[in-house]
């Protein structure tokens, strides 16, 4: 339970970017469980991967004997974080951002533990929002703001300077929203940490000073790390779009491949933030990358782990199996429910008819330029169809030959993949 264990922890991961006075807050974390809280507004009906370094944050904080609060944000949804935005958010209708709330409610309950001494809560900001009437609010927190403090915070000032875009009034409110939120949970839950990405510097520590100001107690602010790649490419973005921790989204195939294909450079650093593994076990996974970089064995680890992490061990396993059977094993072995997070973003799709014949499926789909070439690829031996090499350039696609009557796995060499929708019978 001791602050400088948890802080240090938090160091060596690279996950202590600022804090309020360091020493207070060191003080703070040893002088009995303290409760501590983080913010995720409902933008979308899922987190993204980017939310699990907060997430996986509060859950360092509950191993180390203190409580986390998980806030949704619905609420705050529904005006908007100015935060990282060069332009105004479009406001979303109360409905949606209320059926989103309930969904991210039910996902991110799954990352901490609700019971025991140090349970977790997860609160929504609507249910002390909704019935405040705007001239307490006014009264009671507004008169806490500077407006001159407040246009000095990045999130108002770039978007002030921004030539022809401005701020409304509405987004610049967020900032006493969020602050509120962390004054309610001090009253009502003895809240007095709140932790986020380093974006949210400025709103966490308005929430601070507002605490302090009105209970005359302790308050901390706690931000993390923005996730960066070494490449400079955005984190947690495929071609595809965002990688996301709901499996109907981002199927745990497509999830445990991202982080398969992590680069050299992020691996180490992503077992830190991602996985709860030791340091030792950190270490030991950088020795083997540089004796043996063609294992990628930190990359497999992360994979393994996060994964798990997210979707359990069930549908972890069922992922190294689906990644197994595709390029070193036998797709036949695959279940269902192992090629259905394929038809979902795993392989590219193509759909045919029962009888189409193969050179023509392999030139419509992409896999050859033209019939010809087609025909020369299976001529080579270089064309396999459900893992077994096709020898008979006339053949025909057939359902009955499908697997479960409906998926044709095409590959031309080894790791050139066409997932193929047999219609018909």
């Amino acid at each position: 339970m001791g602050g400088k264990d948890l802080l240090g922890e938090f160091e060596w991961r690279g996950l202590y970017s600022q804090s309020t006075d360091r020493s207070d807050l060191e003080n703070h974390l040893s002088d009995g469980s303290k409760t501590v809280y983080c913010g995720f507004d409902p933008t979308a009906d899922s987190l993204h991967i980017g939310s699990l370094v907060p997430l996986l944050a509060l859950r360092r904080f509950q191993e180390f004997g203190h409580k986390p609060i998980v806030l949704i944000g619905g609420a705050t949804g529904l005006i908007g974080d100015p935060s990282g935005r060069d332009t105004e958010r479009p406001l979303n209708s109360k409905d949606m951002v209320l059926q989103r709330a309930q969904l991210l409610q039910r996902q991110v309950s799954n990352f901490l533990d609700l019971d025991g001494s140090f349970a977790a809560e997860v609160v929504n900001n609507l249910s002390w929002t909704e019935s405040l009437d705007v001239i307490t609010f006014l009264r009671d927190v507004g008169k806490h703001f500077s407006v001159n403090a407040m246009i000095q915070r990045d999130s108002v000032r770039n978007r002030i300077q921004r030539e022809g875009e401005g701020i409304s009034f509405t987004e610049f409110s967020y900032m006493l929203l969020q602050s509120f939120d962390f004054l309610e949970l001090a009253k009502t839950k003895s809240c007095t940490i709140q932790i986020g990405g380093n974006d949210q510097w400025g709103n966490i520590v308005s929430g601070v000073d507002l605490v302090r100001r009105n209970l005359r107690i302790e308050a901390h602010a706690l931000t993390l790390p923005l996730v960066t790649k070494a490449d400079g490419t955005k984190f947690g973005k495929t071609a595809s779009g965002a990688i996301w921790l709901d499996k109907d989204k981002t199927s745990p195939y497509s999830f445990y491949q991202y982080w398969l294909n992590v680069a050299d450079e992020d691996a180490a650093k992503f077992l830190k933030y991602f996985t709860f593994l030791s340091k030792e076990e950190i270490e030991e996974s950088a020795k083997v990358m540089e004796t043996s970089p063609q294992e990628r064995y930190s990359q497999k680890l992360l994979a393994e782990n996060v994964t798990e992490i997210v979707h359990g061990r069930q549908l972890r396993n069922s992922a190294q199996k689906v990644s197994d059977a595709l390029f070193k094993g036998d797709v036949r072995e695959l279940e269902e429910e192992d090629i259905q997070q394929l038809e979902l973003d795993g392989l590219e799709l193509f759909r045919v008819n029962s009888g189409d014949g193969l050179l023509a499926a392999m030139s419509d789909s992409g896999m050859a330029k033209s019939r010809g070439e087609a025909r020369s690829l299976v001529k080579s031996g270089g064309v396999s169809l459900n893992s077994v090499i096709v020898t008979d350039e006339k053949i025909q696609l057939r359902a009955q030959d499908a697997l479960f009557g409906k998926y044709l796995f095409l590959r031309r060499g080894k790791k050139v993949y066409k997932l193929l929708i047999v219609n018909g019978s």
